[in-house]
């Protein structure tokens, strides 16, 4: 396991495709927003949804088949690409040790940032926060008040893949892509609810830019998730990304 890695490993490595987490306890709300507020948030060529808005989870997932289990949360906005509807993924804060925050940026461009989050359950309902930078933005308590059988079909996430030019001028090195991957849910129950959700204005993590937001509902799901590989759909305009690339860093312009 040194600096270069030998066949072996890389062949073991890569023979992983599928990332399997069989004790995933998720808690969440779904949104809808403004028209013009959730456009402004999608970078093209990705389109408004029929319905404007997006969703929001805390999860806590036991050990994986890549290591132990970490604390994660998302926010992302629903939107389309040609046509096929699915999710722009905002925002993802991580709480692991050892860290697992560099494999979804590196590996699928997943917006991961350090965070401390807290994740509890019980038969009532569930509580969860993410904090950073000494900013508590996201807290979501729920209650329960009924179950669902099955989960609706789930469309992609899209993600941008994009390295910043190292001469430190407005771009990039090499083109900008854009992908997509799906994860399947695979729900042991399916928990739906009322929730407070809070959003807390923080520089580094604009979730509160969704401020005015309507939770629509909440949900509590105990699942096994299977996260699977991604694929490349287009090389997309570099001048058009720039603005939206800086939710990958703690933005600092002097």
């Amino acid at each position: 396991m040194g600096f270069v890695k030998t066949q072996s490993e890389l062949d073991r490595y890569y023979a992983l495709k599928v990332r399997e987490f069989p004790d995933a306890k998720m808690l969440g709300v779904m949104f809808t927003a403004g028209d013009e507020q959730t456009r402004a948030l999608l970078p093209p060529p990705l389109e408004q949804a029929d319905l404007p808005g997006g969703l929001i989870f805390i999860a806590e997932y036991g050990a994986t088949n890549l290591g132990p289990g970490y604390r994660e949360a998302g926010l992302f906005v629903r939107c389309k690409y040609q046509g096929t509807p699915g999710s722009y993924c905002l925002s993802m804060p991580i709480d692991s040790e050892p860290s697992r925050l560099h494999n979804g940026r590196d590996i699928f461009g997943f917006p991961k940032k350090a965070a401390r989050i807290h994740f509890e359950s019980n038969a009532e309902g569930a509580h969860g926060w993410v904090e950073r930078l000494g900013v508590r933005f996201v807290e979501i308590s729920m209650k329960k008040v009924g179950t669902l059988d099955a989960l609706p079909p789930m469309g992609p996430t899209y993600l941008f893949k994009a390295s910043p030019r190292i001469d430190l001028e407005p771009g990039f090195d090499g083109p900008v892509l854009l992908a997509e991957q799906r994860t399947e849910i695979r729900p042991r129950s399916i928990a739906l609810g009322t929730a407070e959700l809070k959003l807390t204005a923080s520089q580094a993590d604009p979730w509160a830019d969704l401020q005015n937001a309507s939770v629509l509902m909440a949900f509590q799901i105990d699942s096994h998730n299977r996260m699977l590989p991604g694929k490349i759909l287009a090389e997309v305009d570099a001048g058009s990304f720039l603005p939206h690339y800086f939710k990958m860093t703690d933005f600092f312009s002097g």
